[in-house]
């Protein structure tokens, strides 16, 4: 007769509990394990990497399933050139883990009326939690810029990828060819990281900027190689702590903020900071720039940090008299202020003999300009500051020597916004003093 111990019972049950327990945990975390790592292969979907068979309704399907996936999801782009007509992908969507990884490379059609209505050829919107990884996106623009320089009627052109109304992108390897206009735009965004974007486009390619930001918030980019035909980096109205870092920029038109002051009432840009990057070749280092007419629109906060010019032709440079194609603007002075503005620790050379020009509004002057550790030559001397309405404070080793004016030897507005200044002219028979150009009607008059 087999007598079994009450303890070896227990012992027996608990043991057999935790095995229970264990296969339970391990099934779940399988289960997880396989839901997290949901992938959809446009090849085994039905795309070609022959370069010719449009995958654009792949890609659409692909999307779709992983919009509605409520667990995070991949949609995988396999090594191989895949057409791509145009796509629209539009959230928002039942999880916020949607990554878009690219081994291959996708490409636009070369024929200049595929895109001709189309302002986007890739775009992503409304979405929160998308991460783009890798690949390259072919935007075939070279055809669109031969039009463009022969004088023909062309289209406009479209944007390679554009990034509309999302939450937390990151975007991080992926390289940007030959777009027909610009390459990368972030619009109405918040929580955008980019790093190492490659950009490439010729010299002489028309409005090719590199990566646009516009009425976007906390956007940081870094490590990013950018060479084309226009702004490496273009910094729009609506743009707020903006962090820009390690780029190489060149050739190119520069990093710049503006254009300000297309639209009489526009949101300003804050907080913008562009360090540890260099310039080489470029028409502009770091550059401000408003139309010259009535705007509300405004620039502060910003700050150009230890930064390398290499044969820059304006290495330093604010423009408030920006009036493009000579329309809407003459004879107009810019609302838009600029404040707050500094350069520290930027060297180099310049191939003009003005390395630093600020053109500034005659009605508001550019204020809390700061230049610290400056040393920019032009031919192996030092090249030449120009100075309007610029207002602003110099430390450590400036050269060129700034030709700020000291800001306390200007009135206070007392009538106008905060950090006003108002021009003013005396009038000999009266012995006061009359504003010239102000936010105030012309002939007031100021004791």
């Amino acid at each position: 007769m087999l007598i079994t111990s009450p303890c070896i019972i227990k012992f027996s049950f608990a043991l057999l509990l935790t095995f229970h327990v264990f296969l339970s945990l391990l099934f779940l975390f399988c289960n997880h394990a396989l839901a997290a790592e949901l992938t959809f292969n446009i090849i085994s979907l039905g795309a070609k990497p022959d370069g010719k068979t449009d995958a654009s309704s792949v890609l659409q399907m692909t999307w779709a399933k992983a919009c509605d996936s409520s667990t995070p999801a991949t949609i995988y782009v396999p090594k191989g050139i895949f057409y791509v007509r145009s796509v629209s992908f539009n959230g928002p969507c039942k999880n916020n883990v949607i990554t878009v990884l690219i081994d291959g490379t996708l490409v636009a059609s070369s024929d200049i009326q595929v895109l001709a209505k189309t302002k986007s050829w890739i775009e992503f919107s409304h979405i929160d939690g998308l991460s783009i990884t890798g690949g390259i996106i072919d935007g075939q623009g070279t055809a669109l810029w031969n039009c463009k320089h022969s004088g023909k009627s062309c289209p406009t052109g479209a944007t390679s990828l554009r990034i509309n109304d999302a939450q937390n992108v990151n975007i991080n390897g992926l390289s940007s060819i030959n777009s027909q206009k610009f390459n990368i735009v972030v619009s109405g965004c918040q929580n955008v990281h980019m790093t190492r974007v490659n950009v490439s486009a010729a010299d002489d390619s028309p409005n090719t900027d590199g990566i646009h930001v516009e009425q976007s918030s906390d956007v940081t980019i870094l490590n990013s190689s950018i060479s084309n035909g226009d702004d490496c980096i273009s910094i729009s109205p609506g743009t707020s702590n903006l962090w820009v870092e390690s780029i190489t920029c060149g050739p190119g038109h520069g990093i710049s903020i503006g254009s300000l002051g297309i639209k009489a009432e526009e949101d300003g840009v804050h907080n913008v900071t562009v360090t540890l990057s260099t310039f080489t070749g470029t028409k502009n280092g770091v550059r401000i720039k408003s139309w010259g007419r009535p705007s509300r629109g405004f620039a502060t906060k910003v700050y150009f940090q230890h930064i390398i010019m290499d044969n820059v032709k304006n290495p330093i440079i604010i423009d408030q008299n920006d009036c493009p194609h000579e329309e809407d603007c003459p004879g107009q002075a810019s609302g838009v202020k600029v404040s707050e503005v500094t350069y520290e620790d930027i060297k180099g050379t310049s191939a003009t003999e003005i390395a630093i020009n600020f053109d500034c509004s005659p009605i508001n002057h550019c204020t809390g300009l700061s230049l610290k550790d400056i040393n920019l030559t032009y031919e192996n001397h030092i090249a030449k500051a120009s100075c309007k309405n610029a207002e602003g404070t110099t430390s450590g080793v400036v050269e060129p020597s700034a030709c700020l004016a000291d800001e306390s030897n200007f009135p206070l507005n007392v009538y106008g916004e905060e950090r006003l200044w108002t021009p003013l002219v005396l009038d000999k028979s009266t012995g006061l003093a009359k504003v010239v150009h102000s936010s105030l009607p012309r002939g007031q008059w100021i004791k």
